[in-house]
């Protein structure tokens, strides 16, 4: 390596630790704040300056004892995740499957539906979507919050584009040793797009966790609010509760770290492969 290409590689280090750095600065000042007394928060706001000798873990304390409602709100956001996660990708995985793979009357014309819905903001479908769960008696519970979410267009375009790609030859053999189109698509076809359901998990997990709208919409009582709308009751004309909500929002993140971290080896991959087949 040349003196040229060091000074070049030392250059684009520095440069990318100064991006990541500025890229994880928010998160570094929640937790920080989340350390400070809620009246110095009040005074100061979220800021990046470290106050040694203010720092404590009052903040969690009292979150683990005071905290009404908050790990009620966490329970519901972590069910509410899974769930939408685990039907999500059994569902859109197979109808992406079945749009790649087979050849069938109508199949473009679905897969042009797809994109059309993917298309629409789901502002415009929320009205709708309120009404028929409404009628169907599904306000204020878990299946109202989920439904909507389990078919998901963007994954299956995503499941699509990635079994394009996917050995034919390994069906044909398959069905040649008797196995059933099910036996296909879960034994020889599901193990070989395990980097698109690792990108599909953290994408679809990451949009319920953070899903506010929807949830608000439907949801009735406290104690089946997600986190995200939880943590906005605890900003009120009467009195805020700076340290729950600092310190639960610190705590909010936790499952999407562990969530990336668990699919991380797939998720580069996984996106990538599914982003240009086709």
């Amino acid at each position: 390596m040349t003196k040229k290409e060091k000074l070049l590689t030392w250059f684009l280090i520095v440069v990318m630790a100064v991006i990541a750095f500025l890229a994880i600065s928010p998160l570094l000042s929640l937790l920080v704040s989340s350390l400070r007394p809620s009246a110095e928060l009040i005074r100061n706001g979220i800021t990046l300056s470290i106050p040694w000798n203010e720092l404590s873990i009052t903040n969690y304390v009292n979150m683990f004892t005071n905290a009404g409602n908050y790990w009620t709100w966490y329970i519901n956001s972590l069910l509410i995740s899974g769930l939408t996660i685990v039907l999500s990708l059994f569902f859109s995985s197979m109808v992406g499957y079945a749009l790649a793979v087979y050849k069938f009357k109508g199949q473009q014309f679905f897969f042009i539906l797809v994109l059309l819905i993917l298309m629409v903001p789901f502002e415009i479908l929320m009205l709708p979507l309120y009404q028929l769960m409404t009628t169907l008696g599904m306000i204020d519970s878990y299946i109202a919050v989920i439904l909507p979410m389990i078919v998901a267009p963007v994954a299956i375009f995503f499941f699509r584009q990635y079994a394009l790609g996917l050995p034919k030859e390994l069906m044909e053999s398959a069905r040649m040793d008797g196995c059933t189109e099910y036996g296909i698509f879960f034994k020889v076809m599901a193990p070989l797009m395990l980097p698109s359901f690792a990108a599909m998990a953290i994408l679809q997990g990451l949009g319920s966790w953070n899903n506010f709208l929807w949830p608000l919409v439907v949801l009735r009582s406290n104690t089946m609010f997600t986190l995200p709308i939880g943590l906005s009751t605890l900003l009120t004309p009467y009195g805020n509760n700076y340290d729950v909500l600092i310190a639960g929002s610190v705590m909010t993140v936790l499952p999407v770290i562990v969530l990336f971290l668990f699919f991380q080896r797939y998720f580069i991959s996984g996106l990538a492969v599914g982003g240009v087949k086709g």
